[in-house]
């Protein structure tokens, strides 16, 4: 007898180690989004330099980047409960320490650049075993939706997070580390909650040959060499997002208002197709589903790129959060369900480590371009690239493109 699909959605709200994993993740995804934005305004207030600005996502990259092959293995080798939330109590403790230091007065750059790496440390081992950890709390047989709906909890973060990052920020630069540090060691308790019902395989013994083992599986697994480096090549050529201010002062003649509504609308989209594929899941032609995804994500761009007026703009950008989820929750669940439980960590740190890295160099991207060709020309470069990007890949692993199901 099928599930139906409503019935089969409100299972996920029933199931109590996916909504603990959820609560974890959307707690650590705010406490992050409000430090975006009280650090990066404080390093600014201190400094005055654009950058040190720079530097602050560099200080969080470089550790994920060294610690990588370490991180992941980490996660294979030891309960990613644990991982996960002994990196969120670090991140609480080191946040509380901001909070301490700036309360006082005395807070400096580099203290906060330190902090910067204990956050990046913490993230590199975290994520990676965060999601190595989902198809271990989703239902039987629901790891798309359970994918949907983590990700919804995500944009959700990223919709609300800034905001009360900046309220928080004015009332006392104190105030949001506070909360950050409340956040992180709430996460914490609720990672220190869940309860598996699936146990995790025995761990393979400490090994050289371990410690590389995921870049070895990525690059023997076309599915998951192509989806991986689809993300990486898709997310490097649309880094619009890095355009925004130029867009909303000097193109689109708005104010920093409209730099608000931008920023905000492709987690607005996001939110919204998450809302139609946990209810409604891709149940047929998913790898093909995934390439028009990037494909659409990139006309998206283009036609944000072209577009003189701020209602034009916004919906262009809400399409790309949307388009983009749709290609995100595909590609998280293809990689999730071709990979070995034993082998999730380390082939999720090798993941991270791209996604890192396209989101760091494609915002350096669409500055180069914009500087040596201007603005509007470098962001429709970015989105006829993506759609190139996507039709090669078509290409090149026609074994991803004929993907049916997500099973």
């Amino acid at each position: 007898m099928s599930v139906q699909p409503e019935a089969a959605a409100d299972s996920l709200f029933r199931h109590p180690p996916l909504l603990l994993f959820v609560g974890s993740r959307s707690f650590s995804e705010f406490a992050y989004q409000i430090a975006t934005v009280a650090i990066g305004w404080q390093v600014y207030a201190l400094t005055g330099s654009a950058v040190y600005l720079g530097l602050v996502g560099l200080m969080q990259f470089i550790p994920s980047a060294l610690l990588v092959f370490i991180a992941g293995h980490a996660a294979d080798r030891y309960d990613r409960r644990r991982v996960v939330q002994a990196c969120q109590i670090i991140q609480g403790l080191a946040a509380a320490y901001l909070g301490w230091r700036s309360f006082a007065g005395d807070l400096t750059v580099p203290e906060i650049f330190a902090v910067l790496v204990v956050f990046g440390v913490a993230a590199a081992f975290g994520d990676p075993a965060a999601s190595a950890l989902l198809p271990a709390v989703a239902p039987e047989g629901q790891l798309q939706r359970a994918t949907a709906l983590s990700t919804g909890a995500w944009q959700f973060s990223i919709v609300a997070g800034p905001a009360i990052g900046g309220l928080t920020y004015a009332i006392s630069p104190a105030v949001p580390y506070a909360v950050m540090a409340a956040f992180w060691l709430l996460a914490a308790v609720l990672c220190g909650a869940i309860r598996l019902e699936r146990p995790a395989a025995e761990p393979d013994p400490p090994s050289l040959g371990q410690l590389f083992a995921g870049v070895k599986f990525v690059r023997d697994n076309p599915a998951i060499l192509g989806t991986i480096s689809l993300d990486l090549f898709a997310v490097l050529l649309g880094g619009a997002s890095a355009l925004l201010p130029i867009y909303a002062r000097d193109i689109l003649q708005a104010g920093p208002w409209a730099l608000g509504v931008m920023r905000a609308a492709p987690a607005v989209g996001a939110l919204a197709m998450t809302a139609v594929l946990t209810r409604h899941p891709i149940t047929r032609r998913a790898g093909l589903r995934m390439f028009q995804g990037v494909i659409a994500f990139g006309v998206a761009i283009c036609v944000f790129a072209l577009s003189k007026q701020i209602w034009l703009s916004t919906l262009a950008l809400a399409a790309m959060g949307a388009a983009d989820t749709i290609s995100v929750v595909i590609r998280v669940s293809l990689v999730q369900l071709a990979t070995p439980d034993e082998m999730r960590g380390r082939v999720g740190a090798v993941n991270y480590l791209f996604v890192n890295a396209s989101n760091q160099l494609g915002e350096f991207e669409s500055g180069i371009t914009a500087a040596l060709f201007g603005t509007i020309p470098a962001a429709l470069i970015g989105g006829l690239g993506t759609i190139a990007v996507a039709l090669l890949w078509m290409r090149l692993f026609p074994s991803l493109r004929k993907v049916e199901r997500l099973e």
